[in-house]
C-alpha cells in the first residue's frame, strides 16, 4: 500500500509538529513548509497526495496566492487542499444557486457581508468550497478549495476531514 504524503505549509513550528505527530501515528508521511516559495519547493518535489495550509503567513493572503500558484501548476493542480484558519466560514444550504462562486457573489452583495474580506463559503447541501478575497488592488478573488479546518483544530477533525479528501482521490 502506497504511503499517503501529507504538506503541511504554516509558518508556526508549534502547529506544525502537533500536525506532524498527529499524522505519522497514522502512518502518513509528512513534509513540512514555512511559506509559499517552501511550499512550491516541496510541493513539487514531493507530489503530496494532500496540502494543509494555512492563510496567514508572511503575508495576510500567502496562502491563498499559493492555491492560486497550486491550480495554474498542471503538476499539483489535482492535489487536495485544505485550509486551515481563524477566519468564520460562511455556510449555505441554497441548493437554488448553480455554483458556490454563484454563492459567493450573493454574500458579497448582501449588506451584512459586503464590506468582509475575505468570505469563505460552504455549502452544506453539496459540499463545495470557495474563498473570495479582496487583493491588495480591492479586486475580487475568488477560487475553489476541498476543506477547510477552523483554528485550533482538532487532531480529530484533522484525520477525518484528510480521510474524507484522500477516499476521493484514492
Amino acid at each position: 500500500m502506497k504511503n499517503t504524503k501529507i504538506l503541511i505549509i504554516d509558518d508556526d513550528i508549534d502547529t506544525i509538529n502537533i500536525y506532524k505527530a498527529i499524522l505519522e501515528k497514522e502512518n502518513y508521511q509528512v513534509f513540512n513548509a514555512s511559506n509559499k516559495n517552501e511550499g512550491i519547493k516541496i510541493a513539487n518535489e514531493q507530489l503530496p497526495d494532500l496540502i494543509v495550509l494555512d492563510v496567514m503567513m508572511t503575508t495576510h493572503y500567502e496562502g491563498f496566492e499559493l492555491k492560486q500558484e497550486l491550480d495554474k501548476n498542471i503538476k499539483l493542480n489535482t492535489i487536495p487542499v485544505i485550509f486551515q484558519t481563524s477566519i468564520d466560514l460562511l455556510t449555505t444550504s441554497d441548493a437554488q444557486k448553480e455554483s458556490i462562486q454563484e454563492m459567493a457573489r450573493a454574500f458579497r452583495n448582501d449588506p451584512k457581508y459586503k464590506e468582509l474580506q475575505v468570505l469563505l463559503i460552504k455549502n452544506l447541501t453539496n459540499g463545495l468550497n470557495g474563498v473570495d478575497y479582496l487583493n491588495e488592488d480591492g479586486k475580487n478573488v475568488y477560487f475553489e478549495v476541498d476543506g477547510f479546518l477552523r483554528k485550533p483544530v482538532k487532531g480529530d477533525e484533522l484525520l477525518a476531514e484528510i480521510r474524507r479528501l484522500i477516499k476521493k482521490v484514492a
